[in-house]
């Protein structure tokens, strides 16, 4: 899911221990959690985690400078590497120009509350069409494997991969905090999961990205919070 870092790539050519239950075991070979070897069964698409929601309609709106980034939890499932997973749309401007549009796939553990990612399907958009789509990848396709996104309960020093698709996407987290404070345009948050963003095919860059109990994603990078809530509900 790694975004802005990506395209400018595309433009310049042209943990400590994981606290999962006992649904984990640890391939740490790099320093990282890789391997997840859960109960299919008990993955469901609609949930929530208490630094990531799965229901349909929630949305975030995250704006910086002339960026903008829609986060929408959509009315729609996929099933992706034998699991059902729910459809999560979002979609990237610059200056008000469409630069990306994705589908990410994810499933919540009934039991553990953790979310996993299953992947997701990319458009990359230049003056107003189609030009890449670069970065998607699917769990089960092409050797790729499917990640988790936020545990259940955020353990501090916990390393973990997001994405594991050789050579396309290779995501993966550090929980450097879970105690921040973040002020946004939409409210100011405390007790705050931040985490460090790396990934082995871009070994110079580092984000950083904060999720707030029971609203998700409140700042990445440059962007913060400025809206959330359901579709069906007044934005807060």
């Amino acid at each position: 899911m790694r975004r802005l870092q990506w395209l400018t790539l595309i433009a310049a050519v042209g943990v400590g221990m994981l606290t999962l239950g006992a649904c984990m075991r640890s391939d740490r070979s790099d320093g990282w959690t890789k391997d997840f070897p859960i109960d299919k069964g008990e993955l469901v698409p609609t949930g929530r985690n208490p630094y990531f929601i799965l229901e349909p309609g929630y949305t975030l709106l995250l704006e910086g400078g002339d960026l903008q980034l829609i986060i929408t939890v959509l009315n729609e499932t996929r099933m992706v590497d034998g699991v059902e997973t729910r459809v999560v749309e979002e979609q990237e401007a610059k200056g008000g120009k469409l630069i990306e549009v994705s589908r990410n796939y994810f499933a919540i553990n009934t039991r553990t509350k953790d979310v996993f990612y299953f992947g997701e399907d990319v458009d990359i958009y230049k003056d107003g069409k189609v030009v890449s789509h670069a970065g998607a990848w699917l769990s089960g396709v092409n050797g790729a494997k499917f990640g988790l996104m936020m545990p259940g309960q955020a353990a501090l020093h916990a390393s973990f991969y997001n994405e594991i698709a050789p050579g396309v996407a290779m995501d993966r987290v550090e929980i450097v905090s879970i105690s921040e404070t973040v002020k946004t345009p939409a409210g100011e948050y405390t007790n705050c999961v931040k985490v460090k963003e790396t990934t082995p095919l871009q070994p110079f860059v580092t984000d950083y990205k904060y999720y707030a109990p029971g609203i998700g994603i409140v700042q990445d990078g440059a962007l913060k919070l400025v809206k959330f809530g359901k579709a069906d509900e007044p934005k807060k």
